[in-house]
């Protein structure tokens, strides 16, 4: 579950399969930011 740049005010998440991690550290106090299959890209809110 990640949440989109437009999204960041109203908290909507978007499901997806994470296709590639764009993040270059281990971690971030946003989340890491990934490319889902689809080819949304968004912060990691949630893993199910």
């Amino acid at each position: 579950m990640v949440v989109q740049k437009q999204d960041q005010r109203s908290g909507k998440l978007t499901e997806g399969v994470v296709k590639r991690i764009l993040t270059k550290s281990s971690d971030h106090h946003h989340g890491i930011k990934v490319m889902l299959e689809s080819g949304i890209v968004g912060r990691v809110k949630e893993v199910k």
